[in-house]
Order: C-alpha cells, then sequence, then structure tokens
C-alpha cells in the first residue's frame, strides 16, 4: 500500500470516527448548532490528512481553519482530535523550522486557553481542564513528532556513518590485497622475465648454466603459482580462514629463487614473530629483491637485527644504469611504506654509498 493510499484510508477513518463521536454526543448542545453542519470543519480537517505527508504545511493551516470553523459553531471532540493529527504531521513532515516553532507556541497556546477560559468562566478548574484539552491536541503532538523524527534523523545518520564504515572496511580490504598481489606477482614474474631474457641474450651459457636458470625459473613458476591458488582459496572462502602465509624464516629459499649472489646476515637470537610482522617482514625482503633484479645488480646484502622489541631489515645493492624493460611503477615502495606503518614501524629507502639501500624497523 502507497503512503497515499494509507493517507486516505486514515482519513476516512478519521471521518467516520468523528460521525461517531458527534452521534453519540461529543459536541456543544447548548450552543443549538444542528448536528449536520459540524460535519464540515470534520470533513475539513480530514482532507488535510489526506495531504498530510504531501502537503504538511497546507494541512496544518487547514486544520487551524477548520478547528477555528468548529470552535465558532461548538465546539465538538472528533473535529479536535482530528486537528492533532494536522499537527502531528506538519511537525513530522514539515520543515525542521516549523516543528521548532511549534515546539515554542503550542505551550503558550494551552497556556493561553486555559487562561481565557478561567477568566471568562471565574472557575480556574474547568480553566486548567481547558489548558490540560489544548495541550493534548497541540503540544503532545508536537513532541511526539519531535521525538520521531530525531530518531529517523539519528537512524539515518547512523545508516550513513555504517556506509562510509563499510566503503573504508571495502577500500582497506583492496589496498591490502593490492599489495599481497603486487609482491607476490612482482618477484616471482620479475626473475622469471630477468632469468629468461639471460638466456636468450647470452650465447656463451653452457649447458649446465642454461639448466640451472631454467630450473630457477621453473621453481619460481610453481612457488608463484602456489601462493596464488593459495591467495584465490582465500577469497573464495566463506568465513574465516588461515591464509598462505610466507615466514621470514623462509628467507633462504627467496634468495634461492631470486637467482642473485645475496649475503644474508643474521643479528641477535632468532625467535617467532608475531604473524604481520613476520609477513611484513618477508614481503619487505621480497620487494627488495625485486628492485635489485629490476633496477640494480648483485651482490646484495641482508641484515635481519632480532632486537629485544623489534626488528630491523637492511638490504643494500648495487644500482646499475643498465636499461631494464620491466616496467615500475614504484608501487613496491608504497606497500613496504604502507607495511611497516601499519605495524607502528619506520621504512626508508633511496641511494647510499652502496648503491640502494632499504630499511625498515617494525614493532615486535
Amino acid at each position: 500500500m502507497t503512503p497515499n493510499r494509507q493517507d486516505t484510508l486514515m482519513a476516512v477513518a478519521a471521518f467516520a470516527v468523528g460521525v461517531v463521536l458527534l452521534i453519540a454526543g461529543a459536541y456543544d448542545h447548548k450552543s443549538g448548532v444542528p448536528l449536520q453542519l459540524f460535519l464540515i470543519p470534520l470533513a475539513i480537517t480530514c482532507v488535510g490528512v489526506v495531504i498530510r505527508r504531501r502537503r504538511p504545511v497546507t494541512a496544518l493551516v487547514i486544520g487551524v481553519i477548520a478547528l477555528v470553523a468548529d470552535a465558532s459553531i461548538g465546539p465538538s471532540l472528533g473535529t479536535a482530535v482530528v486537528f492533532s493529527d494536522n499537527v502531528y504531521a506538519a511537525s513530522l513532515y514539515g520543515p525542521r523550522k516549523l516543528m521548532t516553532l511549534l515546539l515554542r507556541i503550542s505551550p503558550v497556546w494551552a497556556l493561553a486557553a486555559g487562561a481565557a477560559t478561567g477568566l471568562q468562566t471565574h472557575d480556574w478548574g474547568w480553566g486548567t481542564v481547558m489548558a490540560f484539552q489544548v495541550g493534548l491536541i497541540t503540544v503532545m503532538p508536537v513532541t511526539t513528532a519531535a521525538i520521531v523524527r530525531n530518531h529517523r534523523d539519528n537512524a539515518r545518520q547512523a545508516a550513513i556513518m555504517a556506509e562510509f564504515d563499510r566503503k573504508a572496511a571495502i577500500s582497506a580490504e583492496r589496498t591490502r590485497m593490492a599489495r599481497e598481489l603486487h609482491d607476490l606477482v612482482a618477484n616471482h614474474f620479475s626473475a622469471i622475465a630477468i632469468q629468461s631474457s639471460a638466456v636468450l641474450s647470452r650465447k656463451d651459457l653452457d649447458a649446465k648454466s642454461v639448466r640451472e636458470i631454467v630450473e630457477s625459473i621453473r621453481e619460481n613458476s610453481v612457488q608463484g603459482m602456489a601462493e596464488m591458488r593459495g591467495m584465490i582459496g582465500l577469497l573464495r572462502a566463506e568465513g574465516e580462514c588461515e591464509a598462505l602465509r610466507p615466514s621470514l624464516s623462509a628467507v633462504d629459499d627467496l634468495v634461492k629463487r631470486s637467482g642473485m649472489t645475496t649475503t644474508v646476515d643474521v643479528l641477535g637470537a632468532p625467535r617467532d614473530l608475531p604473524p604481520a610482522v613476520d609477513l611484513a617482514a618477508y614481503r619487505i625482503v621480497q620487494e627488495s629483491l625485486t628492485n635489485a633484479l629490476k633496477h640494480g645488480s648483485a651482490p646484495v646484502s641482508i641484515a635481519i637485527d632480532y632486537r629485544p622489541d623489534e626488528l630491523a631489515l637492511t638490504i643494500n645493492n648495487p644500482v646499475t644504469d643498465r636499461p631494464r624493460d620491466l616496467p615500475g611503477a614504484r608501487a613496491g615502495l608504497i606497500g613496504m611504506h604502507e607495511r611497516a606503518t601499519l605495524l607502528g614501524g619506520t621504512f626508508e629507502a633511496g641511494p647510499s654509498e652502496r648503491g640502494w639501500r632499504v630499511s625498515a624497523i617494525l614493532s615486535t
């Protein structure tokens, strides 16, 4: 059922209730006005019910006119009851400034009606009753509408904030996935591209050297496919699952697959690292080797320093002016910086006396 149809049916029901109240005698009999005449202001207020959502201000104006007309000939209870809906609709669906205005003047209106009645009848008890009755058809509808409206506004704001949080979570997850995919793909495929280029460009390689390079290419391909399958399985899985997580303890295998002359120095006492730190350290070393493959040359030196409350990584490699056919967009440097920052650590990368230096400190 559409809102307009709901309002129309509500108006019909309100008119029927008003007629029942008139038949039951809920109007001022002393005025001597025929019963049928009270139907006119009642019908006018019901018209306001029909347009309560589309024209709430107009509905209020119509209701005020009908209430004044009804008071001049009666008054009657039915018209006053329907008028309370006109006030409620104007406060709920109309401009917020109108609601604020009604909140301020409706108590004054009720008190003024009570005072006028008390002065006219010299019966302040009856004046109190009148003030209470006027408050029921003005103050109560406006107050109720204000509560409902504030509740709806709060719910709307909560929905907007929830949507912002959802978009932020999706953006953060996309960034994390992009970082993982970049580190995973760039390392293995860079090694494959450079090693295969070496085989194609050099004619002086013996069969043993060619076999070693091809074996390294195959190992990078297999490892890359395994990590990719693990990530795809993680993305397809429902609920929580354990990701295929590389570890810094496998740095020797990483160095071997790179095919570059590399020295690894471990300082301090090696220990189990938190999963996030372990993965970040592995990816930083992996990306540094990838950059050395793409833009530098051997030998590469890797220093892993296990400190009491942190892990320090230092990777150095010479820089060559020899052009590479592998594109770079500095996404690797951004990803390494993000990993270190997310763990409350620091990251630096840039030229040094030994060529290029990457330095990362991760809190453990």
